[in-house]
């Protein structure tokens, strides 16, 4: 998943970001609201990790924009303001989610499977699709109940299939979705990591959807 990291502090913002790409994340960083902002309305993102107290664009502003233009993209706020009207505000105003910093990577980690099970309309943590399970917590896979070990990358992409089954993706959504601006994509890496993925789960895992893309297999 694709996530847009807006925070002012340097050495939060740098840490998160790090943090986060350790646990497969895609994230590009901006340091105002007005960089979120056209971020935003250039780029598709599965999450926006968002501070308050931003330069030039505050972020309760930003939140209320993305809303009124109907932008649904999750949202989870993190900020210094722990008062309450500031966490009903936060939350009327459209986040998904207020965070009060200090706070622990593997909670915000937590609370972000607890907002992409929300959206998706999921109630259990694990992802299935026929044989195959995914623990998006312990970054675990099982194919009929035998482990398999996945790279960083590779469990990043067959979790965007296994979110939405029945949809189709294209390497290019794909390579959206799994790589931030900074780093550098080789043009055959979405089959690269496909063909290893079919190695490893069966060559019907993924499906390729000629002149498309590609989507879940039917595992039996």
């Amino acid at each position: 998943m694709r996530i847009l990291l807006i925070e002012d502090d340097s050495l939060i913002g740098d840490g998160l970001r790090l943090g986060l790409r350790r646990e497969g994340f895609a994230v590009d960083w901006v340091q105002d609201g007005e960089a979120g902002a056209l971020a935003l309305r250039t780029t598709s993102y599965g999450l926006v990790l968002l501070d308050l107290g931003l330069p030039s664009q505050g972020g309760m502003t930003l939140l209320a924009a993305l809303r009124q233009r109907n932008d649904a993209t999750p949202v989870i706020i993190i900020t210094a303001r722990d008062g309450v009207p500031d966490r009903v505000a936060g939350l009327d105003g459209g986040a998904d989610d207020y965070l009060v910093k200090p706070f622990a990577l593997e909670e915000l980690l937590a609370r972000i499977r607890v907002v992409n099970r929300r959206q998706a309309g999921r109630a259990q943590a694990l992802l299935v699709v026929g044989a195959l399970r995914l623990d998006p917590v312990q970054h675990r896979c099982w194919l009929h109940d035998e482990e398999i070990a996945l790279t960083a990358r590779e469990f990043a992409l067959i979790e965007e299939l296994m979110r939405d089954p029945g949809a189709i993706a294209t390497r290019e959504q794909l390579e959206e979705r799994l790589y931030g601006w900074n780093e550098e994509i080789e043009s055959n890496a979405i089959p690269v990591h496909i063909y290893n993925l079919r190695r490893k789960l069966g060559t019907e895992a993924i499906r390729n959807v000629r002149g498309v893309g590609y989507r879940i297999g039917e595992i039996a």
